[in-house]
């Protein structure tokens, strides 16, 4: 019997059918595309939920995240971080990082938190907050390596775009949350969004945009890059490297003469807004 016609080891990395099977009962998908990482046995399961914020901050790391933080290199942020997709992805695959995803709803907060509880993810944790209130109440200077904010709500109607979380002033607070050298993670479908971002972002990051997808997550990483890429629909992606010569004052300066975002929302993407909440996350 040649080598090629010989049977596998005993303890040969092939999994049995049964094992196969298993396997594919662990892995949750969502449109076809599965959620990163594996559901875990029940006994193996963590608790990620952060009930109730304290009064006032900062937030202490070693606090939120306990024993893991010790272990890991620095704190990344997902605002507005919806079903938990997208921090799960980085939890997963840059697991060198704690990690803290926020969103106002708290039924998609009840969702992410039940999908990193079962995968074993410690060392992410979730609360209900904005990002504005968060970076403005509970983060130090300088004490988060990351921050990712995956397709902000545009807002079409006038009385709401106030609302808008990319602003100078949103800028300046995420400039002063960083440490030297962090990143600012932006994604959104909406040109007109995409085209603002591009004209007051520069004032204190250094923007690198990506020509197409993200090269470590070709097939999306958020629930609403996945729908809009199906529609056949632009998604536009970027990496803001924080410049550092710039000081915390001369930021908010800065951000206090620079427009806010008062562009007239594409209408023809509530469609799309409309068939996202139409799936249960």
């Amino acid at each position: 019997m040649s080598a090629m016609d010989s049977p596998p080891p005993e303890h040969s990395s092939e999994r049995s059918p049964r094992e196969k099977i298993e396997k594919v009962k662990r892995i949750e998908r969502e449109f076809g595309i599965p959620i990163p990482g594996e559901i875990l046995p029940a006994e193996q399961w963590v608790k990620t939920a952060i009930k109730h914020l304290p009064a006032a901050g900062p937030l202490a790391w070693d606090e939120v995240f306990g024993a893991d933080y010790a272990l890991k290199q620095g704190v990344v942020l997902d605002l507005g971080c919806g079903n938990g997709r997208s921090t799960l992805w980085h939890a997963v695959v840059q697991p060198q990082f704690c990690y803290l995803g926020v969103d106002v709803l708290p039924v998609v907060i009840r969702y992410a938190t039940r999908r990193a509880n079962q995968r074993g993810l410690g060392q992410i944790r979730f609360a209900v907050i904005g990002g504005k209130e968060l970076l403005e109440n509970y983060i130090a200077d300088g004490s988060v390596a990351k921050i990712c904010v995956y397709h902000p709500q545009p807002y079409y109607e006038e009385r709401l775009i106030g609302k808008r979380l990319v602003t100078p002033e949103f800028l300046a607070m995420a400039h002063r949350a960083l440490v030297p050298g962090g990143e600012l993670i932006l994604q959104t479908d909406h040109p007109a969004y995409w085209s603002y971002m591009e004209s007051v972002v520069p004032t204190f990051f250094t923007l690198k945009t990506l020509p197409g997808p993200w090269p470590d997550a070709p097939r999306g990483r958020t629930r609403r890059e996945i729908l809009a890429t199906k529609r056949g629909l632009p998604v536009f992606r970027g990496v803001a490297t924080r410049r550092d010569a710039i000081d915390s004052a001369a930021a908010f300066r800065a951000a206090a003469s620079m427009p806010v975002p008062t562009f007239n929302a594409d209408r023809r993407l509530l469609e799309l807004d409309r068939e996202e909440g139409a799936f249960k996350p």
